[in-house]
């Protein structure tokens, strides 16, 4: 019972000196603005894909696309995967539209683009983590071709996934897709 106790007195007595301590440095420091506590607890000036960029997007994608003579399924989503604008165009593939919001949002959350991975020794447990990742995000997870994320100031901002091509075509068209903004945004 009187080790319980000792054990006790000294807890009691750290956590004042170290309050004590604490107490004693942030004397020492200025008192934070009203502006650097809100910084402290939300990010501001962040550039953000809207509507407008992500329809510019696809207006671009889809003249290469004809250009190439191929009928895409093109999806443009934010930061987080959340679809933004899609288009399907005449004659497409219904089942690409699926596949080309899955390359969209992969490349948004994994902030780079979707393709095979390396062939190196196969990895079981990489294998099976990959299977499990893209059967817990509901199957928002794709190592096919064809997703490019939109990197605008160092940020991701969004993705563009296309369908309906080879892997290569696809990648190819959602650059373009992404040029034209990154075109718009430097002549402003």
């Amino acid at each position: 019972m009187l080790r319980f106790r000792n054990l006790i007195v000294i807890a009691v007595c750290c956590v004042s000196v170290a309050s004590h301590h604490a107490h004693s440095e942030a004397e020492d420091k200025p008192a934070a603005t009203p502006a650097e506590q809100l910084a402290a607890i939300v990010t501001r000036n962040r550039v953000q894909l809207n509507l407008a960029g992500a329809e510019l997007v696809i207006a671009a994608a889809r003249v290469k696309a004809d250009a190439m003579k191929l009928k895409m399924n093109i999806a443009v989503v934010d930061d987080g995967g959340h679809l933004l604008a899609f288009a399907r165009m005449d004659g497409a593939r219904p089942a690409s539209g699926y596949t080309a919001l899955t390359k969209a949002a992969t490349a948004a959350t994994f902030r780079q683009e979707t393709g095979p991975l390396p062939k190196a020794e196969p990895d079981v447990l990489l294998s099976l983590s990959l299977q499990n990742a893209a059967q817990a995000s509901g199957g928002k997870l794709t190592t096919l071709r064809g997703g490019v994320p939109i990197v605008v100031d160092g940020q991701v901002i969004g993705a563009v996934g296309i369908g309906g091509g080879t892997g290569e075509q696809d990648a190819e068209v959602a650059k373009v897709g992404i040029q034209a903004l990154m075109d718009r945004l430097a002549a402003k």
